[in-house]
């Protein structure tokens, strides 16, 4: 114990050295001050030598008790280069307190003979405005915009506090200079008003020709709390003035309310089709997480790696991966260990098909909490490949949920897709039938079975976003099916997030379905993209339709018209009502299907499925799956 204080001693004491030249300027500062203000008392002539002995008897009291209450109050520890009102109250409380402790010193020592009462008040005053007004002088010398030749034309969009603070930024910058030349924002009632002496000079609408008349370079976009409409229309403004623009991040990744040029970026996707910020409960996800065990197969997939990442955050007790493909198991690991250091992982290689390896899994290390997002999902692929379409996504949830009910899990929860809903792709139908094994098993265990159901996920593997941006980095062309098809998109984070509070509330056998928004074009998506790679659509990059594929529709649906759709509490989760089926008629066909799908007899396997999906619909192409020949 002795050791540690006399530590914490040592580095204290290594500290201040440290910061030696800031202790000797305040000490230089508390002279002077006391000195100043005798001179002051005795109306700028000579001080008496009577006084002026007493004075710098005790100086050293003086010196001694300032230095001592700056360092308790941490006048040391603040940046002179970004002084403020907080630097201010500091100084002020420790001048404060310090001066009525000199006096009593003084009185102590002295009786205050030949020490004038005046004179504490005023070194007080003089002792605050040296140490600020040296502070203030060397922040504004650091900022200043003298002699740097002339910077890059700037101009910001949003005359907020993140516009403000940007500002403050820019002018901090010792790399690039960059030369302010207005604010620009859509709130009329602060047109003409000066921030920091930059003007604000219109609305949005205005950007294109403001940008050509004050030659501005670059445009930067400083308003986080915009929603995607805005977002769409600042950067449609941009692109019209043909002028590069960088964005602040979103007001939910500004944590902690501030803004600087560091955080510039690209603008992105997410940032156009993304939707207000949802309102979710993290107390009762914490509490279905935390000190839990949760199994999350197909774990280092796009929505099992981003689950893993906002499950780790509730501080469960650990998290067992379980994914086939090694090297992205192994990657995620990595990022995942790093990260959350105080949770503990579990990396298994395995298939979810395989009833062994998943029994296993189960026994070993008893999860409480299932999240079965295992699947294949590539609609024109999987429609060519009956047979691992049906054994990936239906028997491997048929494996998976009965070892969780033979093991007692708590809750498991099905990652669904709005494929799902009358499907015409083999992949749609057999992740229906998913979605019918969850019912199933609901009704005959205490495990609760939850199905949570959405649609694209932006950026996610396979999705066309990716596709897209690696088309423009070829020259083009981009490929759109056709000019009207439409799907549902939403952000990674806000899938995961959204599938943990379905889970939160879910009590077994619901189907909840994810709140998209309104479908979004491919093509108008198309467009953006290539206008954020800093392309022109159909003049450098040539769009190309190329008709659906096999399976895929024209528009998605994320519910059945007999699923009768009810709000919940949370604004983004509805609630479809479940449909009946055969329990009896259902358990026979699945597991016939199950030996079909050992089997290669593709074309039962199909009879099976369709007619236990009866609304599957062949894809409007008319396009039918072909299949290799049958296995002896």
């Amino acid at each position: 114990m002795e050791r540690s204080w006399l530590d914490r001693v040592r580095a204290a004491v290594r500290y201040l050295f440290g910061r030696w030249p800031v202790l000797a300027h305040d000490a230089a500062a508390a002279c002077v001050a006391w000195l100043g203000a005798y001179w002051f008392r005795f109306n700028l002539d000579q001080i008496p030598d009577v006084f002026l002995d007493q004075a710098f008897a005790v100086l050293p009291l003086v010196v001694f008790w300032h230095l001592v209450f700056f360092v308790v109050f941490g006048v040391h520890r603040g940046a002179w280069r970004f002084t403020s009102t907080h630097d201010l109250s500091v100084i002020l409380k420790s001048v404060v307190v310090g001066t009525a402790v000199v006096a009593f010193s003084i009185f102590l020592a002295t009786r205050l003979v030949a020490v004038p009462r005046s004179v504490f008040p005023l070194h007080g005053v003089f002792l605050v405005g040296l140490l600020i007004g040296s502070r203030i002088l060397y922040r504004l010398f650091r900022d200043r915009q003298v002699s740097r030749g002339e910077g890059k034309r700037v101009l910001i969009v949003g005359a907020g506090a993140a516009g403000d603070m940007l500002l403050k930024d820019l002018g901090r910058n010792q790399e690039i200079h960059y030369d302010v030349v207005g604010f620009i924002d859509d709130d009329q009632t602060k047109k003409g008003r000066e921030i920091q002496g930059v003007r604000v000079l219109d609305r949005c609408a205005a950007i294109p020709q403001l940008a050509r008349l004050l030659r501005v370079e670059l445009i930067l976009i400083a308003v986080p709390s915009a929603n995607a409409e805005q977002m769409r229309s600042i950067v449609d403004y941009c692109e019209r003035a043909k002028t590069p623009f960088r964005t602040l991040p979103k007001v939910q990744d500004i944590l902690d309310g501030t803004a600087s040029s560091a955080d510039l970026r690209s603008v992105e996707l997410d940032d156009l089709l993304g939707r207000d910020p949802v309102n979710l409960d993290w107390e009762a996800m914490a509490g279905m997480i935390n000190g839990r065990r949760v199994l999350i197969t197909g774990g280092a997939g796009s929505i099992g790696s981003e689950l893993c990442r906002q499950v780790a955050r509730l501080e469960p007790e650990e998290i067992t991966l379980f994914e086939q493909n090694e090297f992205s198991l192994y990657s995620l690991a990595l990022e995942l260990e790093e990260q959350f250091p105080d949770v503990r992982f579990r990396r298994l290689l395995g298939d979810v098909c395989d009833s062994q390896a998943v029994r296993f899994v189960f026994s070993q290390y008893s999860p409480q909490v299932v999240f079965h997002a295992a699947a294949y999902k590539h609609v024109p692929m999987l429609q060519a490949q009956l047979r691992e379409t049906i054994r990936n996504n239906t028997v491997g949830t048929i494996v998976t949920a009965r070892a969780a009910v033979e093991s007692g899990v708590e809750k498991f929860i099905l990652i669904s897709t709005d494929k799902a809903v009358n499907p015409t792709s083999m992949m749609g139908v057999s992740k229906r039938l998913a979605e019918m094994v969850a019912q199933l098993n609901n009704a005959e265990s205490t495990t609760a079975f939850i199905t949570v159901r959405f649609g694209n996920v932006l950026g996610s593997a396979g999705s066309v976003v990716p596709l897209f941006e690696r088309q423009i980095r070829a020259g083009g062309p981009v490929t759109v099916t056709d000019p009207m098809m439409t799907r549902y998109f939403m952000t990674i984070s806000e899938a995961c997030q959204l599938i943990l509070q379905a889970c939160a509330i879910g009590r077994g056998g619901e189907i909840f379905v994810l709140n998209m928004g309104e479908p979004v074009k491919i093509d108008y998506l198309a467009r953006q993209i290539i206008r954020l790679s800093g392309k022109v659509p159909d003049e450098e990059i040539e769009i190309r339709y190329t008709g659906l594929r096999p399976g895929e529709k024209l528009t998605e649906e994320l519910f059945h018209p007999d699923e009768n759709l009810t709000p919940t509490s949370y604004e983004k989760i509805l609630l479809a009502q479940s449909r009946s089926f055969d329990r009896t008629h259902l358990e026979s066909r699945l597991e016939e299907l199950r030996q079909c799908v050992e089997i290669y007899d593709h074309e039962r396997a199909r009879e099976i499925a369709i007619g236990l999906v009866p609304e599957y619909r062949e894809d409007q192409n008319g396009n039918t799956a072909e299949f290799p020949n049958q296995a002896a």
